[in-house]
């Protein structure tokens, strides 16, 4: 981490919570001048995730207002340090949760960085200089080139910004959980979202039989048509929960609402998994008894390395996944905030940042 003091004399337009109603309003800040380790970046989009209403609202009871939310960021080099050499100016970049750890743990040298007890994230953090982090809701960003990834080519910047979060975050928990090398699995995704309609996506690449488990019928349509999965389980017909009872070898569990794991559970065969991605406020219900009977592993897994973003990056270039996502200009970012807590999206929001006039003059 940096030790000396750095200017800040970039100015920057975000868009702001200032309080709890989560209403996000314009905000001239400053961001810090680019570093020898830094890149600047100009931001072209940034994708809006349930997790940014959380801490706009302070679901969570740890927003520091103000705050700019987005970690799903996709933009242009601008700027770049003199230590920088495999950036450029002009490249396509990505940046997503983190924004600095200590960078010499275990975790950090074992490119598990995100893990780091000393981890920052991009918003609702304080920095190594003691100032207050702003997210990808902002028109540049000064980013430390250790944990900035290129975008390759093949993919448009609006729908490979929400790779960031949500394509790392199930990319991640699937290759956590060893689906990367061993196909013909029988996979389920709770929760048909942004985070989720990736999980079918990556599921489907790495050769496994996907159902997606819902509490909503009107999923169905969405979840066979537009997204190829293979299946679909009403969650709240128990005929249906019974039987798929012990058909399933892994289960990645979306939700960001409080429930119970028991349902879920009884479907996973002897041995399986649960990894939870989603982070519900209240605490979620985890009943011993289909645990100790059936050997099965209840983890949880968060965003991944820099690494592992990289590597997915380069995977998705390859195999052409892309977000499915609704572009949100800047005058309509509280109707979508309001939607996206309504789950009311198809499937990931992107704010059009490069679209803004303030933008366009950088």
């Amino acid at each position: 981490m940096a030790n000396s003091t750095p200017k800040f004399t970039q100015s920057a337009l975000g868009w702001a919570a200032h309080d709890s109603s989560g209403k996000l309003t314009p905000f001239m800040f400053k961001r810090r001048e680019n570093g020898v380790e830094d890149v600047t970046i100009k931001i072209l989009y940034c994708g809006m995730c349930r997790t940014d209403v959380h801490f706009a609202k302070n679901d969570w009871g740890n927003t520091t207002y103000p705050i700019v939310p987005g970690y799903e960021i996709s933009g242009i080099v601008i700027k770049v340090g003199s230590n920088v050499s495999k950036f450029k100016v002009g490249e396509r970049v990505g940046v997503g949760y983190v924004a600095a750890t200590c960078l010499d743990c275990e975790l950090c040298n074992s490119f598990q960085e995100n893990y780091c007890d000393q981890m920052k994230s991009v918003y609702n953090s304080i920095h190594w200089d003691d100032t207050p982090t702003y997210g990808g809701y902002s028109t540049i960003m000064v980013a430390d080139h250790r944990y900035v990834v290129h975008i390759p080519e093949s993919l448009p910047m609006d729908r490979a910004a929400p790779l960031m979060g949500a394509g790392l975050t199930v990319y991640t928990a699937m290759k956590n959980s060893n689906l990367f090398e061993s196909p013909g699995k029988h996979m389920a995704v709770i929760g048909l979202g942004g985070v989720g309609h990736m999980a079918i996506k990556f599921g489907k690449a790495f050769g496994h039989h996907v159902t997606v488990i819902s509490t909503s019928p009107s999923k169905e349509k969405d979840a066979k048509d537009k997204l190829d999965a293979d299946g679909f389980v009403l969650s709240t017909d128990l005929k249906q929960m019974q039987r798929n009872r012990r058909s399933l070898d892994f289960i990645i569990d979306t939700v960001s609402a409080k429930h119970s794991l028991g349902p879920y559970l009884e479907l996973l065969k002897v041995n399986g998994t649960i990894s939870i991605v989603g982070e519900p406020a209240q605490p979620i219900e985890v009943p011993a008894t289909p645990l100790i009977y059936g050997k099965k592993v209840v983890r949880g897994s968060i965003i991944g390395s820099v690494k592992e973003l990289q590597e997915m990056m380069n995977f998705c270039g390859k195999h052409n996944i892309l977000c499915e996502i609704e572009l949100v200009s800047i005058d309509k970012i509280n109707e979508a905030f309001d939607r996206l807590s309504k789950n009311d999206v198809k499937f990931r929001f992107v704010l059009n940042v490069a679209a803004h006039q303030y933008s366009s003059r950088l």
